[in-house]
C-alpha cells in the first residue's frame, strides 16, 4: 500500500497556514495543524476535516518543552514526516515596531523569539521525522520585508514602510533557510523561503490585497510538486524573490 504523504502546518488554525492545511488535505496529505492554543486548534481542524485528513497538535513555538513533546508525540504517532511548513509567526504593530532609531528592545526580542529561535526550535526537533522521508520539504513563510535588495531600495515601497524590527526577523529567517539548506543539501530535504505577497490576515489587521489562497499558491506548489525546486531559494508568487 502507498503511504500518504504527511505535512506539519505551524500556525495552522487560521490565515495562510490555514488556508495551506486545507489545500494540502484536498491534495490527499495528512496534515497537522499546530497551535498554541489548542481549543481553537480543534475548532480549526474540525472546519477542516471536509477537505481531508487534518488533525491538530498543540504547539506553542517559543517553548522548547512543548516543541519536543509535539515532535514525540508525532513520531509516536506516525513515526515520519514528508513537509514542514514554518508558518507561525508575529508582527507587532507600532509603536513595538518601527523605526531602527525608535523600536522597543524588548518587541525586538519578543519577534525574534517566534520568528527565528521558534523556527530552530521546531525544525530541529522535526528533523529526525524528516529524514525518514524520501522526498521531504521544509518551508519557511519569510517575507517581502526579509529581503534586503528590497528595503535599500528608495524606489521600493517596502524601503518607506519602516518595520525594522520585523524585517530583520525574517532577513535572519531567511539566513536560517540557507543554513539548513547547506547542512541538508545531500539528503533528499529541499529547504525553501517564501514570500507570500500582501496577504489579507489578522497580522496586518486585513488590510492585505491578497487574499490567502492567492498568497499560499507558491508554497503549496513547492511543498507538493514531484520534481523539486533548488534548494535554498527564496521564492515569490511570480519566480525568483531577491535577498
Amino acid at each position: 500500500m502507498v503511504q500518504r504523504k504527511t505535512a506539519l502546518v505551524t500556525g495552522g488554525n487560521k490565515g495562510l497556514g490555514y488556508e495551506m492545511a486545507r489545500q494540502l488535505a484536498e491534495r490527499g496529505y495528512r496534515v497537522w495543524i499546530g497551535s498554541r492554543d489548542l481549543a481553537l486548534g480543534e475548532a480549526a481542524a474540525d472546519r477542516l476535516r471536509p477537505a481531508g485528513n487534518v488533525r491538530v497538535l498543540q504547539l506553542d513555538v517559543r517553548d522548547r518543552n512543548g516543541v519536543d513533546a509535539a515532535a514525540s508525540a508525532l513520531a509516536a504517532e506516525i513515526g515520519h514526516l514528508d513537509v514542514l511548513i514554518n508558518n507561525a509567526g508575529i508582527s507587532p504593530m507600532p509603536p513595538d515596531d518601527g523605526k531602527a532609531s525608535e523600536i522597543s528592545v524588548d518587541a525586538t526580542r519578543s519577534i525574534f523569539e517566534t520568528n527565528v529561535l521558534g523556527v530552530i526550535l521546531v525544525t530541529q526537533a522535526f528533523l529526525p521525522l524528516l529524514r525518514t522521508s524520501t522526498d521531504g520539504r521544509i518551508l519557511m513563510i519569510s517575507s517581502g520585508m526579509g529581503s534586503l535588495t528590497r528595503l535599500i531600495d528608495p524606489a521600493s515601497g517596502l524601503s518607506r514602510w519602516p518595520r525594522a524590527a520585523y524585517s530583520a526577523s525574517k532577513a535572519a529567517l531567511n539566513a536560517i533557510v540557507v543554513g539548513f539548506a547547506n547542512d541538508l543539501r545531500d539528503t533528499p530535504i529541499r529547504v525553501y523561503a517564501i514570500n507570500p505577497g500582501f496577504v489579507a490576515t489578522d497580522i496586518n489587521d486585513n488590510t492585505g490585497i491578497l487574499t490567502p489562497a492567492q498568497g499560499v499558491r507558491r508554497a503549496v506548489e513547492l511543498a507538493t510538486m514531484p520534481e523539486p525546486a533548488l534548494t535554498g531559494g527564496f521564492f515569490n508568487d511570480t519566480g525568483i524573490e531577491p535577498w
